[in-house]
């Protein structure tokens, strides 16, 4: 799959994608990142530890907190993306589920567009299609900024793969390129803890509807929840369910620890016999 300037082979590497939130009330960070100058310097910091990817959000998925407006969530990645853009050629992507932000990042720079709202707004899918940029569709039940009430399913991992089965193709009907989209089963949005492990061990029905797969479980409460741990205390539960998903078909790992995951991802790749070693000493 050919990003940007940047080409995988997905059928023998791991892309990890590093989050950079401009938002003052993020899931982890809690705005550490919020500053343009304190979010170029982590995106590029994400670099050096080996992200291949930088995923840059203005608006976070949880409920509390206000609403922010297209052009304030604008004004908070469009200066990230072009200040980026302007230091690597690592994939960029927006997280965002409007249209007119999707199409004000584009131009400025980014490669993909990251929806969490599992394309909502047909604005959107068609700003992808006209930059023939990447699309990840991901499964969610509102979309960001929405209080839903206690999601129920009867098969959760049927459904999620129903729901990204459809919303693939309403982005191909909209003229997105079949090899730009990359699919998201939505790690806890709007899911309980046992919903979430639940569609993890059959991710290999997710990863044959034929798109790469991306996951996004760093830090996330299903893996508090899990190990009874508070939420910076998860990152030995995130790189486990990391390798998990590899091992059962994930391709794209998105991450708020970009040093630890990449080190767990190239490990994971090279006991598979994707990589070689960087270096061959000990009883050579």
């Amino acid at each position: 799959m050919k990003l940007g300037a940047r080409t995988f082979d997905f059928s023998r590497q791991v892309a990890v994608m590093a989050i950079i939130n401009r938002t003052p009330d993020s899931f982890h960070d809690r705005g550490r990142t919020f500053a343009l100058d304190r979010a170029v310097e982590a995106a590029l910091t994400a670099v050096s530890d080996g992200a291949d990817w930088l995923d840059i959000g203005g608006v976070p998925f949880g409920p509390d907190g206000p609403q922010v407006e297209a052009a304030e969530e604008i004004d908070r990645v469009v200066p990230l993306i072009e200040a980026v853009r302007a230091a690597t050629d690592a994939v960029i992507s927006v997280d965002t589920h409007r249209g007119v932000v999707a199409e004000a990042a584009l131009k400025a720079g980014a490669d993909v567009v990251n929806d969490t709202s599992g394309v909502s707004d047909p604005a959107l899918a068609t700003a992808v299609a006209t930059a023939n940029a990447g699309l990840v569709v991901t499964h969610s039940l509102s979309g960001p900024r929405v209080r839903h009430p206690r999601p129920t399913y009867d098969d959760v991992t049927a459904e999620v793969v129903a729901f990204l089965r459809d919303r693939v193709a309403f982005a191909r009907h909209s003229g997105v390129a079949a090899d730009k989209i990359i699919i998201d089963p939505g790690h806890d949005l709007n899911k309980n803890t046992l919903h979430t492990l639940a569609l993890t061990r059959r991710l290999p029905e997710i990863a044959a509807l034929g798109h790469p797969l991306l996951v996004a479980l760093s830090n996330k409460d299903f893996i508090g929840e899990t190990l009874s741990r508070a939420q910076h205390d998860r990152l030995p539960g995130s790189l486990a369910a990391a390798v998990f998903c590899i091992l059962n078909g994930a391709r794209i790992i998105r991450v708020h620890d970009v040093r630890a995951s990449v080190d767990a991802v190239r490990m994971t790749e090279t006991l598979l016999g994707w990589h070689n070693p960087d270096n061959l000493r000990h009883n050579m």
